[in-house]
């Protein structure tokens, strides 16, 4: 059975930074894609960025493009990060990582999710 741990939220003051955390376990042997969402009280869950399995590509959503960077573990290939920088009070939200089985899968479409860290920036 997969399972999606994360971890790293927090509450942060506007500008500051954080760092995310998704393990995964009972996935194939090998790397596969990571998806990072997030969902703000009220809205939809949207996606943040996501890194393919051969880690060659990756992807981020307007709103946090030149201030959030995905990664992968290179000791460890289960684990992925999300690095958050420069953070606004608009990035408030739990965030979610998934394995989408490739980048750019709907999140209707994703059966594989974490249980989600709330991110919290605030003054």
């Amino acid at each position: 059975q997969v399972q999606l741990v994360e971890s790293g939220g927090g509450l942060v003051q506007p500008g500051g930074s954080l760092r995310l955390s998704c393990t995964g376990s009972g996935v194939p042997s090998g790397s596969y894609a990571i998806g990072w969402f997030r969902q703000a009280p009220g809205k939809e869950r949207e996606a943040v960025s996501c890194i393919s399995s051969t880690d060659v590509s990756t992807t981020y959503s307007d709103s946090v493009k030149g201030r959030f960077t995905i990664s992968r573990d290179n000791a460890n290939k289960n684990t992925v990060y999300l690095q958050m920088n420069s953070l606004k009070p608009d990035d408030t939200a739990v965030y979610y990582c998934a394995a989408p089985g490739r980048c750019g899968r709907s999140v209707s479409a994703i059966q594989y999710w974490g249980q989600g860290t709330q991110v919290t920036v605030a003054s």
